[in-house]
């Protein structure tokens, strides 16, 4: 059922009037309050740091989006290749999804000085910890969409002497794609923190040491900039990937 010019409508304005509702009277509370800007500033200090940090932040913002774009592709390339082997060999699978549920116990922040002392303060131990946070979710979504496949067709294709690269490349694969799509999106709204925490344990450049400088110098307003731009860039992956998604995936129910 496809939504009309006025749901559309809604959908995009009753977010917004309710986002500028918040921000007005959190303006308000903080000039009422009289509230010190080190403990929270209001939005017209925020825009305030954005306006005269701009370059500075622009600068960060640039070395974490690359960060976080090169794990993000690591991550779907390695997971696209664990899932196709846990799929094709049932004995990987069994080895492989202890390890994988391990990962994911093990807190980012503490992984994140190990990954700077095996590998350095440059951008692959960033680029490693931000691949580690986006596979477990594409490749369990993965592994699941490649088992969805519909029995009766695969008997079909079956007596049909379809080959199994047949068989994976014309039924597995578009069974798989809402799955691998999900775990895209769920990956998205987590790859950027991934780069961000990185960060924390050793860089020159990038939104998490931004924020650490921020935090120790009691600029909270430039700490609220930061996190808007770490916010809005988890944001543009997530519609892009959605995006893609509505092109790609055509026959899935609105």
């Amino acid at each position: 059922m496809k939504t009309s010019k006025k749901d559309n409508f809604k959908n995009v304005v009753y977010p917004v009037a309710a986002i500028l509702l918040v921000l007005i009277l959190w303006e308000t509370v903080v000039m009422i309050a009289r509230t010190p800007e080190y403990r929270l500033p209001a939005p017209s200090a925020i825009v305030r740091e954005f306006i005269v940090s701009w370059d500075i932040l622009l600068g960060h913002t640039w070395v974490t989006l690359i960060e976080t774009l090169l794990g993000f592709v690591a991550g779907i390339a390695a997971a696209c290749l664990a899932a196709v082997l846990v799929d094709s060999i049932k004995l990987f699978g069994r080895i492989f999804m202890p390890f994988a549920v391990i990962s994911q116990t093990i807190p980012l922040v503490a992984l994140a000085p190990l990954m700077a002392i095996w590998f350095g303060f440059g951008i692959l131990p960033k680029v490693l910890l931000t691949m580690i946070v986006v596979f477990f979710p594409i490749s369990v979504s993965l592994i699941q969409g490649l088992g969805s496949a519909d029995p009766d067709l695969l008997e079909m294709m079956s007596g049909m002497n379809a080959t199994k690269r047949q068989v994976f490349t014309k039924l597995k694969i578009p069974s798989a794609a809402p799955y691998f799509f999900s775990g895209l999106k769920i990956s998205a709204a987590y790859a950027v923190m991934g780069a961000v925490i990185s960060e924390w344990t050793g860089a020159s450049k990038g939104l998490g040491i931004f924020m650490t400088r921020a935090m120790s110098s009691f600029r909270t307003a430039a700490l609220f900039a930061d996190i808007i731009i770490i916010a809005l860039l988890s944001i543009l992956l997530y519609k892009l990937i959605e995006y893609i998604e509505s092109k790609v995936v055509k026959w899935k129910a609105d």
